[in-house]
């Protein structure tokens, strides 16, 4: 476990993160802490990257693999401040928790990786194999994964460290998430007079009631393949008199391993065009969202929103390393997987790299009013991801 010292410098770092509010493309001053603090806690190289994350790197003294710790500095919004009974930017102490927005969705994380890896590199005088880098990372609200592709180009890791909570446990594995837009195309009328014209809201009413008799995908582990109706709008709106001409319909779609762009979407498109055989009037059309945002750096990002899943197998010669390193060291984690989606969709879904989550606190803590990090956990994280590094380093 971590000295009372030690306990206390991860603890201040987390409480300056929780401070200053990062909502997403909104990070710098966040990014800019951090970057400080790796600096001064004698990291070798500290850059910040086009999308704004900011990467830090200690290097061993021998040549060897590389590990990277990922954690998200981006929060979701505070809607409502009145509602929380601790200021959610004040990360006030209270029964041993660390209270405000971030504190577990994921700023404790990120400070118990910069902790841990400066720690190493102090008692270790850097004498190890390889390079430890604890990565910043802007905008993973928005998409899981897409920030993650610049970094992993730049550092090449052998190994990722995601630190979404996960209270101490191993996450081998998660569904990835994708984002399908449906769109119907009719033709405008006067209301008074609707046999003129096609009304897109009831054509798309036909595909979604047909969508629903689909046969979920499944894998024995992951579970099935989701894909569930989140929104739904039509145009023009508001009508005022107007048979609407088109209507669009976005879609979950919770992805399993092995999933593609292609594989995910054929079904629909064949359902679709068994519709549109059907139904002459019917214009249908399945595509992906793509979101765009503005970046803290003035850049834009933009992704497809398509997040695969991913999963080791519990007997990965990496993850016994770290689990056989845990125990030696009197935690007792499951192997298990994350029930959402992380930027492990990039690292280990798209880029193959060997992946693994472990973090501080309880998942369901994320993105609720009152959010707080035990204290307890952050300092046992710290002392966990030294764990890692000694274990794969």
């Amino acid at each position: 476990m971590l000295n009372k010292e030690r306990e206390g410098v991860v603890v201040e770092l987390c409480r300056k993160l929780i401070r200053e509010q990062s909502y997403s493309g909104g990070e710098k001053g966040v990014a800019e802490i951090l970057g400080d603090n790796m600096k001064a806690m004698g990291f070798d190289e500290v850059k910040m990257d086009r999308y704004g994350s900011i990467v830090g790197c200690i290097k061993g003294k021998k040549p060897g693999k590389k590990i990277l710790f990922d954690g998200h500095i981006d929060t979701v919004p505070v809607t409502d401040p009145s509602e929380w009974i601790h200021p959610p930017f004040e990360a006030e102490i209270v029964d041993g928790k660390i209270h405000g927005r971030g504190s577990s969705d994921m700023k404790g994380a990120v400070a118990a990786m910069t902790c841990a890896a400066a720690n190493y590199a102090q008692d270790t005088d850097r004498d190890f194999a390889g390079a430890i880098y604890v990565a910043g990372v802007v905008h993973e609200e928005c998409f899981e994964g897409v920030a993650a592709r610049e970094i992993s180009k730049n550092v090449k890791p052998d190994y990722v460290v995601i630190g979404e909570a996960s209270h101490l446990n191993i996450k081998i594995g998660q569904r990835g998430r994708a984002e399908i837009v449906l769109e119907t195309f009719g033709k405008p009328c006067h209301s008074a007079n609707p046999e003129k014209g096609i009304n897109a809201v009831y054509k798309m009413a036909k595909v979604i009631e047909a969508i629903r008799g689909l046969e979920p995908t499944h894998h024995p582990v992951l579970g099935d393949g989701i894909l569930e109706l989140t929104d739904i709008k039509s145009s023009p709106y508001p009508g005022a008199s107007v048979v609407p001409e088109y209507c669009r319909a976005t879609y979950d779609r919770r992805l399993l391993v092995g999933e593609t762009k292609e594989s995910v979407l054929e079904p629909i498109q064949n359902l679709l065009d068994q519709l549109m055989a059907e139904d002459h009037e019917l214009k249908a059309k399945v595509s992906y969202a793509v979101g765009v945002e503005k970046c803290h750096t003035g850049n834009e990002i933009k992704g497809e929103r398509f997040f695969p899943g991913w999963l080791y197998n519990e007997d990965s010669d990496f993850v016994q390393k770290v689990y056989g390193q845990l125990k030696e060291m009197g935690y007792d984690p499951s192997i298990t997987q994350y029930n959402f989606c992380t930027n492990g969709s990039h690292y280990a879904g798209e880029a193959g790299i060997e992946t693994f989550g472990l973090g501080p606190s309880e998942e369901n803590l994320a993105h609720t009013v009152n959010e707080y990090i035990e204290i307890d956990q952050l300092s046992k994280v710290t002392d966990c991801y030294y764990g890692v590094i000694k274990a794969l380093l």
